[in-house]
């Protein structure tokens, strides 16, 4: 699960996608995406149903989300260019 704006800045890196390649797939504004960023290591505050597009956006392009007592992504597959 997406929970914090440093776990979504590492899922973009992984699969080397820009902000607004995101904000696009998830159907939001690229303002959103750069809002979450800014908690850093804090929760995102924001809409539920825009982190869960997001995370679905990020989940499309290979990134799996984990929370084993810590926030962290891998990536599953890799992106296709």
């Amino acid at each position: 699960m997406l929970t914090i704006g440093n776990q979504l800045k590492a899922a973009r890196a992984l699969v080397g996608a820009e902000q607004l390649e995101v904000a696009t797939a998830a159907n939001v504004h690229v303002n959103t995406i750069r809002a979450m960023e800014a908690s850093g290591p804090a929760p995102i505050s924001g809409r539920a149903q825009n982190v869960q597009a997001v995370q679905r956006a990020l989940e499309a392009l290979g990134i799996e989300f984990l929370n084993h007592g810590q926030p962290g992504v891998r990536l599953v597959k890799p992106r296709e260019a």
